[in-house]
């Protein structure tokens, strides 16, 4: 009996980050909509990669490392609160076009390499750094965080549309915990045995030909 309580306890314990997905993503999703005034081929782009996220999280297998510490826990906070912290700001306190079409050129490309990256990763995808199998195919053979190299890119587009000192500090921010993730990610995926020769064949983390 004492054993059939620690496995399902096991298993309760894996699915939390599961449920914590599913719970975050749906509420991504309803701020989606609510914060849209008119959607795009950028919106709809995204609204596939929530439905797709939500699907994920309830099939995903549990990861045979992952790191909940508290430094990564802060990043992920950080990385999923500063993109609705810049809408809120930029609310209160307008800001300035500085190059709307080229934003809008750098959001869509964004939103494409986003997709591609997500599809791509499939049931690995998840928040925390965890391992559920490396990925090396499609954008991740540009390098070796493309979903991240997205959202730089989407970031950029979005303050080349409208921008102040505000939403670049929080940029700023948001690329530091993008930052710490992607080194905290790398320590956990050095694990699988296929790593180094990953990293050895894929180079860069993050811009390809810099780093």
């Amino acid at each position: 009996m004492t054993e059939e309580r620690t496995h399902v306890a096991g298993i309760s314990g894996r699915r939390v980050g599961d449920f914590l997905l599913f719970g975050v993503t749906s509420v991504e999703f309803v701020l989606l909509f609510f914060l849209t005034p008119t959607f795009t081929i950028v919106d709809w782009i995204y609204v596939l990669q929530h439905l797709l996220v939500l699907g994920i999280a309830l099939t995903r297998r549990p990861p045979d490392v992952r790191d909940h510490s508290l430094p990564s826990s802060a990043a992920v906070v950080i990385a999923y609160a500063y993109p609705y912290a810049q809408v809120v700001y930029l609310r209160l306190l307008p800001g300035e076009p500085a190059w709307p079409a080229g934003g809008l050129i750098l959001v869509t490309v964004a939103a494409f390499l986003s997709i591609a990256s997500l599809l791509s990763l499939g049931r690995r995808f998840g928040v925390f750094p965890a391992l559920r199998g490396l990925m090396t195919k499609g954008p991740y053979r540009l390098v070796r965080h493309p979903m991240y190299l997205a959202y730089v890119i989407a970031d950029i587009g979005y303050n080349l549309q409208e921008w102040n000192v505000g939403t670049a500090l929080l940029v700023m921010a948001g690329w530091a915990s993008l930052l710490y993730r992607i080194n905290a990610e790398e320590r956990v995926l050095s694990q699988d045995a296929g790593w180094s020769a990953y990293a050895a064949l894929v180079r860069h983390r993050l811009f390809p030909g810099l780093w």
